[in-house]
């Protein structure tokens, strides 16, 4: 039974004002009070001046709740959004540098394809891999590349949007 004590991942959307020092003060609240932040991920909006930052943080619900109260606090804080219990669609985008030997070469493009990836840079001994998708997609991936030799892999993050209401 789950009385909110298990610590799982939570999905955060924050609507922000774009102004100096915002991102300084969102990561200084979770610093400050020992809260973990494991990606994030900041841009613009289709409003002006607006940003959306969007963060995974793992904790048990009465952290989240703690965590959704301090956010709120913000004066640069428009809007905390968080996707528990939310239908909602996540990505991620990965780039990943991988070892191409000639004899491994065919296996990789075949698994480019089966994750519906794509190949972005190519070198003699090297590929460099594009793919977006959700982490599991992301995991089960980089798992079937890690034997052919991984380089270097750059991740933005997650990424999320509540679903539509239809």
């Amino acid at each position: 039974m789950n009385n909110g004590t298990e610590n799982k991942k939570h999905i955060l959307s924050l609507l922000v004002e774009n102004e100096l020092g915002v991102l300084s003060r969102i990561s200084g609240l979770f610093s400050g009070r020992g809260f973990n932040i494991e990606s994030l991920c900041v841009a613009e909006t289709n409003e002006e001046n607006i940003s959306r930052v969007t963060l995974v943080t793992t904790g048990d619900m009465f952290i989240l709740e703690q965590i959704k109260k301090q956010l709120n606090k913000l004066i640069s804080v428009v809007k905390v959004l968080e996707f528990t219990g939310t239908p909602f669609v996540q990505r991620e985008l990965v780039l990943i540098k991988i070892k191409a030997k000639q004899e491994s070469k065919a296996e990789i493009l075949r698994l480019v394809d089966i994750f519906r990836s794509r190949i972005i840079d190519v070198s003699p001994e090297c590929y460099t891999i594009e793919v977006t998708g959700s982490e599991d997609k992301i995991i089960a991936l980089l798992d079937l590349l890690r034997p052919f030799g991984i380089k270097e892999i750059a991740r933005t993050g997650a990424i999320a949007l509540a679903r539509e209401k239809k």
